[in-house]
């Protein structure tokens, strides 16, 4: 019997604990997807009330209204029947499929820009809806890993809940509605941003069925390897022009997330500079980075040359600083508020302080004490004077 270093055996442990060959029904699964491309009857109905409410649920910022619209909307099934179609040059189910998600993308984008042309409400921050234009490489990575897990748990034999946390992590329908309040209200930057994360949901979706569905051998249509080697061109080309716009979106709001932290730093570092005090700040992301700096109180040239020198420490340039000095252009209840933080400021190093010097006066007490024990000890060995 041969005997097994310790490297393999663990690496034959991994590839039995990974092998999903044995709990898997490829042809089963294809045909669960072949019937879940049609839009018809329930399917469009049941389309438009998820439509509805996920813009409700955009429209208050409400993300648990968002996710209920998620669970129930059947948006994934001409997605992944795209995938599959092209996994395996199947030219008819790759029509109906591409058909039927048109037809989902102009009901979606219909009932959700009726919605924002009929609701009263406009939120002034509408956080959930902005977060829906800017699509990242990370959004990406969520529709790439979110459609593998799709596709595996369509292949299952013992069907599990992994589809619903699907159709959350991806978000498909929120960015259709996005651009639909976009459209709603002119506003191009929220058409075009949501259009665009949308589209790359879409695409990694496709991308994550079609290698899965290689790599596990879906029976495949005969006769269509030169029309599958052009598909695979254009896929190819196809994802290029998405991810990298995405890449670039990524590095921005790196960039932008790393200088916010850094401008927070300084500010803390230097809250209270020579005989000014910093009260508020405002940094503007993009591609011109800058901080604007509010101040109160007396903000001398050395002062100033102290707060550049910090910043750049930190790395941030002098030319993206701008100091606002509002010694005398404050209201009476903006130097209150500008007072009261700079009170509760000096309050909490008081108090801090008083805590330090508490602890000192315990450790000398108790050095007192045992300097005390030890004269008394030393004391009772000590011969008697004569």
């Amino acid at each position: 019997m041969e005997l097994k270093t310790m490297p393999e055996l663990f690496w034959r442990y991994l590839k039995r604990l990974a092998d999903i060959r044995n709990d898997i029904d490829t042809d089963a699964a294809a045909e669960q997807i072949r019937r879940g491309i049609w839009f018809r009857g329930p399917n469009v109905w049941i389309l438009a009330f998820s439509i509805i409410i996920a813009s409700v649920g955009l429209n208050v910022n409400s993300t648990a209204v968002i996710i209920g619209a998620m669970l129930i909307s059947p948006l994934m099934g001409p997605i992944i029947g795209i995938g599959l179609s092209l996994g395996t040059n199947d030219a008819e189910l790759l029509k109906n499929a591409f058909r039927n998600f048109l037809v989902m993308f102009v009901i979606s984008l219909l009932v959700s820009t009726l919605y924002f042309l009929i609701s009263p409400l406009r939120l002034n921050n509408a956080t959930e809806l902005a977060a829906r234009t800017s699509p990242t490489i990370y959004d990406v990575f969520i529709a790439f890993f979110g459609g593998l897990a799709g596709i595996l748990e369509n292949c299952r034999k013992e069907k599990g809940t992994v589809l619903a946390g699907v159709a959350i992590a991806t978000a498909i329908m929120p960015p259709l509605c996005t651009a639909g309040y976009g459209l709603a209200h002119l506003n191009a930057h929220y058409f075009f941003g949501a259009l665009y994360l949308f589209l790359i949901n879409g695409v990694f979706i496709v991308l994550a069925n079609y290698m899965m569905v290689k790599y596990l051998r879906f029976r495949s249509m005969e006769g269509a390897g030169e029309i599958g080697d052009r598909r695979r061109r254009a896929m190819t080309a196809l994802f290029i022009a998405f991810i990298v716009p995405s890449l670039w979106t990524a590095v921005i709001l790196i960039r932008d997330n790393n200088f916010e932290r850094k401008v927070a730093q300084l500010v803390e570092g230097n809250r209270v500079v020579g005989k000014a005090y910093i009260y508020d700040y405002t940094v503007h992301s993009g591609r011109h980075r800058n901080v604007e700096i509010r101040t109160a109180g007396l903000l001398d040239e050395a002062s100033k040359r102290t707060l550049q020198e910090s910043a750049k420490k930190l790395g941030i340039k002098e030319k993206q600083i701008s100091i606002s000095d509002h010694a005398f252009g404050l209201t009476a209840m903006e130097m209150q508020g500008v007072l009261d933080e700079y009170s509760a400021k000096v309050a909490l190093q008081i108090e801090r302080k008083d805590r330090e010097i508490f602890r000192l006066q315990k450790q000398i007490d108790s050095l007192k004490v045992w300097v005390g024990e030890l004269r008394d000890t030393t004391g009772k060995h000590n011969p008697p004077e004569e």
